[in-house]
């Protein structure tokens, strides 16, 4: 499936050529070459925006291939029994588990910081 494009700025700036031998190249989308854990610098902050007053953990700052991504946003749901989604180089926690989600990720290997208020 391809990716669905958001914006004009997805398209690659190239709308309309009036040249006949024009030949549009895209760009190879080469996956994000993973980072040990130990090199990861991930950062910890409790969100409420956009989300009806609910607050989210929010993990940002991850390097890597989507499956790794899924595989620890599984595991910090599991360890932390909640719901939650990893998408777009973020992983989300449903609830203020920011404490736990950090000491987990820092058991994992990776360097965590808690960011925000």
């Amino acid at each position: 499936m391809k990716p669905r494009k958001k914006s004009l700025s997805d398209l690659g700036g190239i709308m309309f050529s009036t040249d006949p031998d024009f030949v549009f190249e895209e760009e190879s989308n080469q996956p994000a070459e993973a980072l040990p854990n130990n090199q990861q610098d991930l950062r910890v902050t409790l969100d409420k925006k956009n989300r009806g007053g609910k607050a989210v953990t929010l993990v940002t700052g991850f390097i890597g291939t989507e499956d790794e991504l899924q595989k620890l946003g599984k595991m910090l749901k599991t360890k932390c029994g909640v719901g939650g989604s990893a998408k777009d180089g973020e992983m989300i926690v449903q609830g203020d588990f920011r404490d736990k989600v950090m000491q987990l990720l820092q058991k994992e290997g990776y360097k965590v910081k808690k960011s925000g208020g």
